[in-house]
């Protein structure tokens, strides 16, 4: 594979304004599907501010202050838990539920006295003793951490309250899986609706990080060049990042007054409910020493992925060909090549060695390749959102959805005409800057492509 870093006009895709609506009749059958696969009397979805994407899936609704817990019982009954300022929020959920004051769930020092506990209130909308009761948590572990317990991630009162009414914890089990199973999971597989909503967020997110690293300038603040990115109150999945300097560069870390200085490491990340995007490289403007060593062996990876990427790949051929394009530059990969994303950052992960889970129609999948052990003041990152779309889907989202499916299409032709990619007519790029890769953040114009 040949790569040339040339001057490249990265096309105005547009970018949309306007969140598209998800109707309230997806979310009541999501609710359902759920309810089913969770095969129990009670499905408890718990939610918190960090913790929201399960109950949010479910409900349009995500807590802001508190704690929040949907009860989905017999005959189709679904109870919204609450605290004092949720209950006013509830008006945004687009299921037909009831909602519950649950003072409990409210911040302390606040007032207690307008609700009974949360047993209780599970007692009166019909939770009884010997019923099974399935909780779905933010996220659940594998057999073997477990040591043979539920390992509920969930807090622990919320178990114990459930084991107060149903009278046994034997009948309480983990439904997380439900929804985050890489193969099993309700929220791996993108509605069309769903898969407009994260374009919206792609889109939105890797437009404001291209204007933080166009906006990155030698002698300005960190701060500064993050102001560069017009946020416009998107609701965020991840905190905003960006780091610089020329030891250890910790990526993860939010901008500073720090002042950027010529030939500095440098990375950012951006990311809203269903699409993120991260670039890393140097401030600099002319570096080919840079770009050979450091630059173009990592995107070998990158280029390995998006042209092993397809519906029917396993997650074990994309890791493989990315470890494979890596070796030669001696990188590997610090983490997952690759992960389901959704409104949190990270759903789960099946791109791991021998992995047979295979990509299908409708995974939202972030493309995220860090390369492990970098010496200091080296970074790189090359990170975008796309969706995988069978024949069928691709047309009900051309149909439904003719401007996104413009915006699509032509990344598509982008990816493949200019930059070289030969991506499979499944992958749909939903980012701004979709494989653009320009390694010298002083040059933002200058991207690599393949020959």
């Amino acid at each position: 594979m040949k790569l040339t870093w040339r001057e490249i006009k990265l096309p105005d895709f547009g970018v949309p304004e306007e969140r598209p609506d998800i109707p309230s009749e997806i979310y009541e059958e999501r609710c359902r599907k759920a309810y089913a696969a969770a095969n129990c009397d009670w499905l408890v979805v718990y939610g918190d501010r960090e913790h929201f994407a399960n109950l949010n899936y479910l409900t349009a609704f995500d807590p802001r202050f508190e704690e929040a817990l949907l009860l989905i019982g017999p005959g189709d009954r679904k109870y919204l838990l609450v605290g004092n300022e949720g209950i006013d929020y509830t008006s945004l959920a687009k299921i037909k539920l009831e909602t519950v004051l649950c003072q409990s769930f409210s911040l302390m020092g606040q007032d207690r006295t307008r609700s009974p506990r949360p047993d209780e209130i599970m007692r009166e909308v019909g939770m009884a003793p010997g019923q099974r009761v399935a909780v779905c948590g933010w996220k659940y572990l594998d057999s073997d951490e477990t040591m043979g317990y539920e390992g509920l991630h969930v807090p622990a009162t919320l178990v114990h309250y459930v084991e107060k009414v149903i009278g046994d914890a034997a009948g309480i089990t983990d439904a997380t899986w439900v929804f985050m199973h890489p193969e099993k999971g309700l929220r791996v597989y993108n509605e069309a609706e769903q898969i407009v909503v994260n374009e919206w967020a792609a889109a939105r997110a890797s437009a404001a990080l291209l204007r933080i690293v166009q906006g990155t300038r030698t002698g300005l603040s960190e701060l500064e060049a993050v102001s560069r990115m017009q946020y416009a109150g998107e609701p965020l999945s991840v905190h905003i990042m960006y780091a610089s300097g020329k030891d250890q560069i910790v990526g993860l870390r939010s901008p500073t007054a720090r002042k950027v200085e010529q030939g500095d490491g440098v990375f950012s990340a951006v990311g809203y409910w269903g699409g993120l995007s991260a670039r890393g490289g140097l401030a600099d403007a002319d570096n080919e020493s840079f770009v050979s060593k450091w630059a173009m062996p990592y995107y070998r990876g990158i280029a390995g992925w998006y042209q092993t990427a397809a519906i029917g790949a396993t997650g074990g051929e994309v890791y493989d060909r990315v470890c494979d394009e890596l070796r030669p530059g001696g990188m590997k990969p610090a983490l997952n090549p690759g992960h389901l994303i959704g409104a949190d950052e990270w759903v789960h992960s099946f791109f791991t060695p021998g992995n047979q889970t295979k990509i299908a129609s409708g995974m939202a999948i972030q493309c995220d390749i860090i390369p492990d052990a970098m010496p200091e003041g080296v970074v790189l990152n090359c990170e975008d959102s796309v969706v995988f779309a069978d024949e069928n889907l691709r047309n009900e989202l051309r149909d439904k959805y003719p401007q996104a499916w413009a915006r699509i299409r032509a990344r598509q032709q982008f990816m493949r005409e200019q930059i070289g990619l030969k991506i499979a007519d499944d992958m749909l790029p939903l980012s701004t800057t979709p494989a653009y890769y320009a390694p010298l953040f002083l040059s933002p114009c200058r991207a690599l492509t393949i020959n």
